[in-house]
C-alpha cells in the first residue's frame, strides 16, 4: 500500500508511502512562505513539521491555498536533495546515498499525505482541482528521481557489491528494494525510451485522476430519485427518513433519494419490494460512468493499452507480467491457475444458489427469470427460510459505537494488550472523525488513530487505511494512521445500526491500521503496509474472523435499545449464515479480479474499442458468465483497477485471504484470542513491514506455507473435518 521515496511521496493515490525527516527543517522551510487571504498575510502551516503530537497535521491551520506552494516548494528542495546526492564526488555508501534519499522530501511527503487523504476523504472542488493540475507534476517529479542517471549509477553499485558493505538484513534489505523500483521504473532504458515513458507517466496519472474524480462526481448524478414513500416499501424508517434528508440535500424536497454505492451489488436491494425500483437502483450502479462528462470507458480502454505500452518499453509482454514480477505471484499464471482450480466448485455453488433462489421467485408468485436485481432480495427469503435470519433484527444488535468500542477495540486489547484513549483534543479534519491515542501493552504511547467511519459528500465510496505520519526509526517517527469507511449515519438523534457487513469491514480496516501502527522498522521505505499487494490484504483479512468469535460477539452484539445480549439462538444463526451466498460473493469478487488481469493481459498493438464486448468476452473465456452474477466491478467503475493502484492485483484479495485463513485456522489450534498469540503475530507479521521477504515472514509465524483448506472452508465450499 505504500511505496518508496522515489515511487512515492508524490503519490496520487490515498494509499500513499514515503520517506522523509520530518525532525530535520531545513532553512527554506523555516522561512516559509506567505500566503495572501483577504488582505491578511499569514505562514502556510505545511512547510514546516506540526507541533502537534507525532506531527499530527493541525487541521485548524491548513487551508486549500496552503496545498500548491508547498507541494512546488517541496518538489524543488527533494530535487535538489537528490541532485546533491547524485552528484557527490565521493565514492557511493550506504550512508551518502540509500540513507540520504531515506532523508530527501520532507515537505512534499507532509503536503502529499495531508492532501490526498483529504481529497478522497473530504474532497471539494477546490481540492478536484488543484490533483488535477498537481498529478502530472507529481509523476515528472517521480520520473526526475527514477531515472536520474547518475543517482542510478550510485544505487547500482551500491547494489552490485551489497554483499560486502557489512549491512544487517534489514539494510541490504533496502539495498534491493531501491535498486529494484529504479529499474522497473525504467533507469536502465535509453534517453529516447526515458522520455517515451516519461510521457506515458504523466497521461496516466491524468487519466487515473481524472477516472476517480468522473466517480466521484457520479455520486451525485446516480442517485435514484424517489416520488412516493410507498415505492420505499421493505425499507426501515430510519433509512425512509435517510432518504428523505438526502433528497432534500439534493434539492428534491418532499421526495426521497436513495444513494449508490461503490460496488455493483447494492445493500438496498434486499429491502426493496418494488421490482421496478429495484432494477432502476441496479440499472443506476451498473451504467454509471458511461455518457455524457463522465463517461470513464475511453479512459479505461486507453489505460490499458498505455500501461501495457509501458510494459513493453520495459521488455514484459504485458502489464500483469510486469506488475507481478514483484509481487508474491510472481506471474500472472500463478494467479490464473488459482482463480482456474476453484472456478468449477465455485461456479457449481453460484448455480445452486441459483435456481433456489429462482425456486424462492416461484413460490413468492413471481413469473420471471431471476435477473441481477432480484438476486439480494430474493436470498433474503432463502435466508429467513434457511436460518429464520431477519437482517434488520440482526442490526438492532449491532450499534455503532458498541461495536467499536466492545468489539474492534475489544478484540484488539485482549489479542495485543493495547488500549485506544480519545484524544478530543487533537483537531480532525471533520466533525465525524474521532482521533484516538494507542497505548502499548507496557502503556507507552504508540500512535495517533483516526476513526472516520460515516458516508458523506466529498467522500470517495470503499474502505481503506491511509497515514498522515510513517513509522520510521531513522526518523525517530512515530505513526498517524486514519481508517476511512462508508457506514450510512443514523439520522439525528438515531443511532446507527451496521449491517454485519460493515462490522467485519471495521475489523478489517483496523487490520491495516495496526499494521500500520505496529511498525517497527528503521527504515520509512520499507515501513507498515509498505508490501506487495498481495500481502498487504493478508493481516487485514485475518481480523475479519474474530468478529464472530464467541467471546468478542457475545461482548458487542447487545440490542441498542434495552443492551440485552444476543440471544444465543439469534446469534448461532448469524454464525451459521456466515456461509450463505458464498457462491455469489465469491464469483462476483473473481469475475471482477478475472477482468482485471484480462485488461492487463493486453499487449500493446492490440486496439480496444468496445469496452463492454470485451467485458463479456473476458468473463466468457473463464466461464463465470452467469447473468444474474455481474462482477462486483465493471470496468467503469472499477477504481482498484483502473483508477488506483491494484491494477493487475485486485486477485490480491483472494491471495492474501488464502494467508489469512490458513493463519486463523493456525491461531485457533494454538490458543485463539490471547496476548500470547497476539504478540507472536505481531512481532513476526505487523511489525517487520517490508525488511524481508513476504513468504519469510509468514513462514516465521506459520512455520510453514499456507494451504488452500482453510480458504475454502472459511467460504464454505469445503466441509470442516
Amino acid at each position: 500500500m505504500k511505496k518508496s521515496v522515489i515511487a512515492m511521496a508524490i503519490s496520487t493515490t490515498l494509499l500513499l508511502g514515503a520517506c522523509t525527516d520530518n525532525n530535520q527543517v531545513k532553512p527554506a522551510q523555516q522561512a516559509a512562505t506567505q500566503t495572501q487571504e483577504q488582505g491578511i498575510t499569514e505562514q502556510n502551516p505545511l512547510m514546516t513539521a506540526s507541533v502537534l503530537q507525532y506531527q499530527a497535521p493541525d487541521f485548524t491551520l491548513i487551508k486549500d491555498e496552503h496545498f500548491m506552494p508547498a507541494f512546488e516548494q517541496g518538489m524543488a528542495e527533494q530535487i535538489a536533495e537528490v541532485e546533491a546526492i547524485a552528484n557527490n564526488a565521493d565514492a557511493p555508501t550506504f550512508e551518502n546515498t540509500l540513507i540520504a534519499l531515506e532523508k530527501s522530501g520532507e515537505l512534499l511527503t507532509r503536503v502529499s499525505r495531508v492532501f490526498f487523504n483529504l481529497s478522497g476523504s473530504d474532497s471539494n472542488e477546490e481540492r478536484r482541482n488543484i490533483q488535477k493540475a498537481i498529478a502530472p507534476k507529481l509523476a515528472g517529479h517521480s520520473d526526475n528521481i527514477n531515472l536520474n542517471a547518475k543517482l542510478f549509477a550510485r544505487v547500482d553499485t551500491l547494489y552490485n557489491t551489497r554483499n560486502d558493505l557489512g549491512l544487517d538484513d534489514e539494510s541490504l534489505r533496502l539495498v534491493e528494494i531501491y535498486h529494484r523500483n529504479m529499474v522497473r521504473a525504467g533507469a536502465k532504458l535509453t534517453e529516447e525510451q526515458k522520455d517515451a515513458i516519461r510521457a506515458l507517466n504523466e497521461e496516466h496519472s491524468n487519466l487515473t485522476t481524472q477516472f476517480g474524480q468522473n466517480l466521484l462526481k457520479e455520486t451525485k448524478n446516480i442517485q435514484v430519485i424517489v416520488d412516493t414513500v410507498a415505492e420505499l416499501d421493505g425499507l426501515s424508517e430510519s433509512q425512509i427518513k435517510s432518504a428523505a434528508n438526502a433528497a432534500k440535500a439534493a434539492g428534491h424536497d418532499g421526495k426521497y433519494a436513495l444513494s449508490i454505492t461503490n460496488t455493483t451489488r447494492q445493500p438496498v436491494l434486499a429491502s426493496l419490494n418494488n421490482r421496478e425500483l429495484r432494477q432502476r437502483v441496479w440499472e443506476a450502479s451498473a451504467n454509471r460512468a458511461q455518457s455524457g462528462e463522465t463517461d470513464n470507458r475511453p479512459i479505461v480502454a486507453r489505460l490499458a493499452t498505455l500501461r501495457a505500452e509501458k510494459a513493453e518499453l520495459l521488455g514484459y509482454d504485458n502489464w500483469a507480467t510486469y506488475g507481478l514480477e514483484s509481487q508474491m505471484a510472481k506471474k500472472p499464471e500463478a494467479v490464473f491457475d488459482m482463480f482456474g482450480s476453484m472456478v468449477p466448485a465455485v461456479v457449481k455453488k453460484a448455480e445452486n444458489e441459483a435456481q433456489i433462489i429462482q425456486n424462492m421467485i416461484k413460490h413468492k408468485g413471481g413469473d420471471f427469470e431471476l435477473q441481477p436485481w432480484d438476486w439480494a432480495y430474493y436470498a433474503e427469503f432463502v435466508r429467513q427460510e434457511q436460518y429464520s435470519l431477519d437482517e434488520n433484527e440482526v442490526k438492532q444488535y449491532f450499534e455503532f459505537d458498541r461495536v467499536l468500542q466492545d468489539g474492534v477495540f475489544f478484540t484488539m486489547e485482549r489479542l495485543f494488550g493495547i488500549r485506544f484513549e480519545a484524544r478530543p483534543d487533537l483537531p480532525t479534519y471533520h466533525d465525524d472523525v474521532d482521533a484516538y491515542e494507542l497505548f502499548d501493552v507496557n502503556n507507552e504511547s504508540i500512535a495517533i488513530f483516526y476513526a472516520d467511519y460515516f458516508a458523506r459528500d466529498g467522500k470517495r465510496g470503499g474502505a481503506w487505511m491511509s497515514s498522515f505520519v510513517g513509522q520510521s526509526g531513522l526518523l525517530e517517527q512515530k505513526p498517524v494512521i486514519v481508517n476511512v469507511m462508508n457506514i450510512p449515519k443514523g439520522p439525528e438523534g438515531e443511532p446507527t445500526l451496521v449491517s454485519y457487513d460493515n462490522v467485519t469491514t471495521m475489523f478489517h480496516e483496523l487490520g491495516h491500521g495496526l499494521h500500520g501502527m505496529f511498525s517497527d522498522v528503521k527504515y520509512p521505505t520499507l515501513a507498515g503496509t509498505a508490501v506487495s499487494r498481495d500481502f498487504v490484504e493478508f493481516p487485514s483479512t485475518f481480523q475479519e474472523d474474530w468478529a464472530a468469535h464467541p467471546e468478542v460477539i457475545a461482548n458487542y452484539a447487545k440490542h441498542y435499545k434495552t443492551g440485552d445480549a444476543i440471544p444465543a439462538e439469534l446469534l448461532k444463526k448469524v454464525i451459521n449464515s456466515r456461509s450463505f451466498n458464498q457462491g455469489f460473493d465469491t464469483l462476483e469478487y473473481m469475475s471482477a479480479a478475472l477482468l482485471d488481469m484480462e485488461w492487463h493481459s493486453v499487449s500493446a498493438d492490440e486496439n480496444i474499442e468496445d469496452v463492454a464486448a470485451f467485458e463479456q468476452k473476458a468473463l466468457e473465456k473463464h466461464g463465470v458468465n452467469i447473468t444474474a452474477i455481474p462482477p462486483r466491478y465493471k470496468s467503469n467503475y472499477f477504481s482498484h483497477s483502473m483508477g488506483g493502484g491494484y491494477s493487475a492485483g485486485y486477485y490480491a484479495y483472494m491471495w492474501s485471504e488464502i494467508l489469512a485463513a490458513d493463519a486463523f485456522a493456525f491461531m485457533q489450534q494454538n490458543g485463539g484470542l490471547n496476548i500470547e498469540n497476539g504478540i507472536e503475530f505481531r512481532n513476526k507479521i505487523l511489525a517487520v513491514g517490508n525488511s524481508r521477504k513476504p513468504m519469510e515472514a509468514y513462514k516465521a509465524f506459520r512455520g510453514q506455507e499456507p494451504t488452500t483448506d482453510a480458504l475454502l472452508i472459511r467460504r464454505g465450499l469445503k466441509t470442516k473435518i
